[in-house]
C-alpha cells in the first residue's frame, strides 16, 4: 500500500493550486487502489475537485496518469479530465472504464483530432463511439479505429469507413487486414488502390491517357477476380456482383476473367443481376442443354455481341471441366479454359485472354500494352 498522506499534503494540495507533483501523485495513487475510508475518500475527492479547478497542468497530468484506469475515479473527475487539454486528457480517454459512450461521444464531437485518436485506440470501442469517430474528417483517428481489434465494427461501418476514406492509404492498409471484411469492402479498397495507380502512372510517365486507362481497369478486375476466387466463399457472389454492378463496375471483360478461373459464382450472379431474373432461374438458362437458354440470357443482359462467342465457349468449357480440389487445379483450370477459348478465336490473332479482350472491345487495336517498369 502506497504512503498515506500527511496532513501538510491535504493543507497544501487544499490551499496551494500549484502543489508539488509528488503530493498529487499520492492523492491519485490513494484514490486509484480504493483503500481509503469513506470520509478519506470525500475529503480526497474534495481535494481532486480543487485542484482541478486550477492546478498546474503538470500536476493535473500526474493525477490524469495516475487514475487513468482506476474503478475508484469519480465519474465527474473522469469527464473533467477528458475534457482537460490534450496532455492531461488523452491517458484518461485511452484508458478510464468509468466514462460512457455518451461521454465519449461528445469528446469525439467537440475535442482534438488527438483526442479522437486516443478514443479510438481504447481497448473496447462500442459501435455508437466508432459510428461517431467515422463521422469525423480525421484520417488518423479512422485508420486507428479501424486497426484496432477492440473496436465493434459491423458490416455497415466498416462500409462506412472504406466509402469515407478508402482513398486514404492508412486507412486502406488497416481495413485490407481486418478479418472477415466483407467482399464488397475488399473490392472497393482494390478500386482505391488501383486508382492510386492510375495518378502515380499519370504523374510519372507521357501514357496516353487510353493506355494508362486500360491497365488501371485490367489490374483492377484481374485482382478483384483473384481476391474473390481465392478468398470468398461462393455464397457472397450475389453480395459483390450488386456491389459492383451499383459502381458500375460490372464489366463484360470482368465477367469472362470470372468464368475463366472457374468462379461459376460469380458468373451465374453477374448475369442474373444483368438479365433482372433470380439466380435460380439464370443458372438454368447457363447450364440449358441445348443452344436457345444461354443465347436468349446473353440477350437480355444487355452485352455486347462481339463477347458472346467468347462466353459461349467458356460456357461450354465450363461444362467439360471441373475444378478438382487437387494442389493447383484453379491454375490449370485456367489454363485449359484460356487455351480453348483462344484456339476458337485464332482468326483474330489473339496472344492472351487480355489482347482477347481488347479485340472484343475494339476490333482494330494497337498491339498489345506490356506491362514492364514504368519509367521515373
Amino acid at each position: 500500500m502506497s504512503e498515506g498522506l500527511s496532513q501538510q499534503d491535504v493543507a497544501a494540495l487544499l490551499n496551494d493550486v500549484s502543489a508539488p507533483e509528488a503530493a498529487a501523485g499520492r492523492l491519485g495513487s490513494k484514490v486509484a487502489e480504493g483503500s481509503l475510508t469513506e470520509a478519506e475518500r470525500q475529503v480526497a475527492e474534495q481535494v481532486l475537485r480543487a485542484m482541478l479547478d486550477g492546478a498546474a497542468i503538470q500536476v493535473r497530468k500526474v493525477l490524469s496518469e495516475t487514475l487513468k484506469d482506476s474503478q475508484y475515479l469519480p465519474h465527474d473527475i473522469a469527464v473533467a479530465l477528458a475534457n482537460d487539454v490534450e496532455s492531461v486528457a488523452i491517458p484518461v480517454l485511452q484508458f478510464s472504464k468509468v466514462l460512457s459512450d455518451e461521454d465519449l461521444i461528445a469528446v469525439v464531437r467537440s475535442g482534438t483530432p488527438s483526442k479522437q485518436i486516443a478514443i479510438a485506440g481504447r481497448a473496447e470501442v462500442s459501435t455508437a463511439v466508432a459510428g461517431e469517430l467515422i463521422q469525423t474528417d480525421n484520417n488518423l483517428a479512422v485508420a486507428t479505429l479501424v486497426g484496432n481489434p477492440g473496436a465493434k465494427l459491423d458490416e455497415a461501418l466498416i462500409d462506412q469507413a472504406a466509402t469515407r476514406f478508402g482513398s486514404d492509404e492508412r486507412v486502406n492498409q488497416q481495413l485490407s487486414q481486418r478479418p472477415n471484411l466483407p467482399l464488397s469492402v475488399a473490392e472497393r479498397l482494390v478500386h482505391f488502390t488501383v486508382e492510386s495507380l492510375r495518378a502515380y502512372i499519370g504523374k510519372r510517365t507521357d501514357m496516353p491517357e487510353a493506355v494508362i486507362t486500360q491497365i488501371v481497369m485490367k489490374t483492377r478486375e484481374q485482382v478483384t477476380v483473384d481476391l474473390r476466387s481465392a478468398h470468398f466463399p461462393a455464397e457472397e457472389a450475389i453480395e459483390l456482383v450488386q456491389h459492383l454492378h451499383a459502381a458500375k463496375r460490372l464489366t463484360p471483360s470482368l465477367i469472362l476473367r470470372a468464368l475463366c478461373v472457374g468462379d461459376i459464382s460469380l458468373f451465374e450472379a453477374a448475369m442474373s443481376q444483368l438479365a433482372g431474373i433470380a439466380v435460380h432461374n439464370a443458372r438454368l438458362l447457363i447450364h440449358d442443354a441445348g443452344q436457345l437458354g444461354f443465347k436468349s440470357l446473353y440477350d437480355r443482359t444487355g452485352m455486347p455481341q462481339n463477347y458472346f462467342p467468347a462466353f459461349r465457349i467458356a460456357t461450354q468449357v465450363a461444362h467439360e471441366t471441373a475444378l478438382d480440389g487437387s494442389e493447383y487445379d484453379r491454375e490449370r483450370y485456367r489454363r485449359q479454359m484460356i487455351e480453348r477459348i483462344l484456339t476458337q478465336f485464332e482468326e483474330m490473332g489473339a496472344e492472351d485472354l487480355d489482347y482477347l479482350l481488347i479485340r472484343l472491345e475494339d476490333p482494330n487495336p494497337e498491339p498489345p500494352v506490356r506491362y514492364g517498369h514504368v519509367g521515373a
